[in-house]
């Protein structure tokens, strides 16, 4: 059994090709699709997040109004870019979406993808430390997130507050007391992988990783899941952890898949360069009828070793269209897998 979900990078643009021409178009049917995928059955509606885009960015509204219109599916972010965050702004506005939610949000965090302008964490007031390079700056926040979700008072009450305090140092409210076990960090690196795991942070690797060992894209990442997993054993840990991955994965069931994704692009692993440093493999897409993506995805060794996976959905075709891909996955090609 995998928990299936959805994953939306929430992109609009003004073209009459697109269902999503404004960003009030790309919140309010975001909010739709999470309410028609739970219809359907699937398990989680996550959310992108880039700065300076045409797509989501301040995930918490959106985060929060999802849970106000849906009652069972999981809600979460992959991934909200911790150089931009202030961790402890960040555990306010995550306690209240949880707790509006009911307990169901996952937060997916990582130290972020090369982003639409140069160093933009620093037009939100953010810089490394001396000798901490912006990756560090990322890892940082994240530690200092974990840390106030613990729930632990840290701040000296004022002797004569406006309100009474109770007893001790004060923490940050509102605070839910499950939501340190449901931080998710989005890892492209075996290394990232392993510190996530040390930490108590549940395991995303998305469709890009780095290419460590010229393999294929998902035996990469399939390794980097059992890395974590023999850290997060290591570390000694209580609970099991939780790791999900994405794919772009179309049944073509009908004439406008076969419009849209009939054409065979992007059938196998890519190359490439995400900064001037790092070689990168990016996962190849599945679109084929539904019996050859049986026999395609259980090939896929990454799918098989994770228990949550996300479909990223072309949220530009509109929430009717994507609710369809999601429904064509659940029906057509979960089952045969042995995912429902």
């Amino acid at each position: 059994m995998k928990k299936i979900g959805f994953l939306s990078f929430g992109h609009w643009t003004p073209s009459p090709q697109s269902q999503t021409r404004s960003a009030g178009d790309a919140l309010l049917q975001s909010i739709d699709l999470a309410v028609a995928a739970e219809e359907l059955g699937a398990d989680g509606a996550y959310f992108r997040v880039h700065h300076f885009a045409r797509q989501l960015a301040s995930p918490f509204p959106l985060l929060a109004a999802v849970g106000a219109k849906t009652s069972r599916i999981e809600i979460g972010t992959a991934v909200i870019d911790m150089r931009y965050e202030n961790p402890l702004y960040m555990a306010e506005d995550a306690g209240a979406a949880d707790l509006i939610a009911g307990g169901r949000l996952q937060l997916g965090i990582s130290r972020g993808s090369p982003e639409q302008v140069i160093d933009g964490w620093r037009h939100f007031g953010y810089q490394p430390s001396e000798g901490e390079t912006e990756s560090d700056m990322a890892r940082r926040h994240a530690e200092v997130l974990l840390d106030v979700l613990r729930g632990d008072g840290f701040a000296e009450p004022n002797p004569r507050p406006m309100f009474p305090n109770p007893p001790g140092l004060l923490r940050l409210e509102p605070h839910s007391a499950s939501l340190r076990e449901r931080i998710w960090w989005g890892a492209s690196s075996n290394a990232t992988a392993v510190w996530a795991a040390k930490l108590g942070m549940n395991l995303q690797s998305s469709t890009l990783k780095d290419d460590e060992t010229g393999l294929p894209f998902h035996v990469q990442q399939a390794d980097q899941i059992r890395a974590y997993r023999e850290a997060w054993k290591a570390a000694g840990h209580m609970r099991e952890p939780r790791v999900s991955v994405s794919r772009s994965i179309f049944a073509l069931v009908d004439d406008r898949d076969r419009m849209y994704f009939g054409g065979g692009n992007k059938q196998e692993d890519q190359i490439g360069f995400i900064d001037d440093k790092t070689r990168a493999i990016f996962g190849r897409s599945y679109a084929a009828a539904p019996d050859v993506l049986v026999e395609q995805l259980a090939k896929d060794e990454a799918i098989a070793e994770a228990d949550t996976l996300l479909l990223t959905v072309p949220n530009q075709l509109g929430v009717e269209y994507n609710a369809h891909v999601i429904e064509a996955i659940l029906k057509h090609v979960a089952p045969a897998l042995g995912w429902r």
